[in-house]
């Protein structure tokens, strides 16, 4: 059995962050909450993958921007067709490469900074390990 793994994290823009992810991504909303324990929260992803984004926000709370440059989630799209529309898709949506902070990642990738300035790398290989 493999388990599921949920990345969860704060924002102070949780519409601008749920439209990166979802919008520009294509990651689909599997699930939200107004006001539970405090919290706003939005989970997005795929339904049969083993993984899920869950996003909140605490009203009255700050929770700031990414500590730096190199907090990575890295996607690997090793089809060709598959990795052109998802980097279409993001620039489309006005999401526009950065220059990656480890230059591994601009090799075979292109990396994107969400709203809080957490980074994105839409890798165009296959994930071998």
């Amino acid at each position: 059995m493999v388990p599921k793994l949920r990345v969860a994290r704060p924002t102070d823009q949780l519409a601008a962050v749920v439209r990166f992810y979802r919008d520009g991504l294509g990651l689909l909303e599997l699930a939200s909450f107004k006001a539970h324990h405090g919290f706003d929260g939005v989970m997005l992803g795929h339904p049969q993958a083993p993984y899920h984004l869950e996003f909140t926000h605490q009203p009255g709370h700050t929770a700031g921007r990414a500590p730096t440059q190199d907090h990575l989630l890295v996607f690997y799209l090793p089809d060709p067709t598959e990795w052109q529309a998802a980097v279409g898709r993001m620039r489309a949506r006005g999401y526009l490469p950065v220059p990656a902070y480890n230059l591994y990642w601009d090799q075979l990738g292109l990396t994107f900074e969400d709203p809080d300035g957490y980074r994105v790398v839409l890798q165009h290989a296959a994930w071998n390990y």
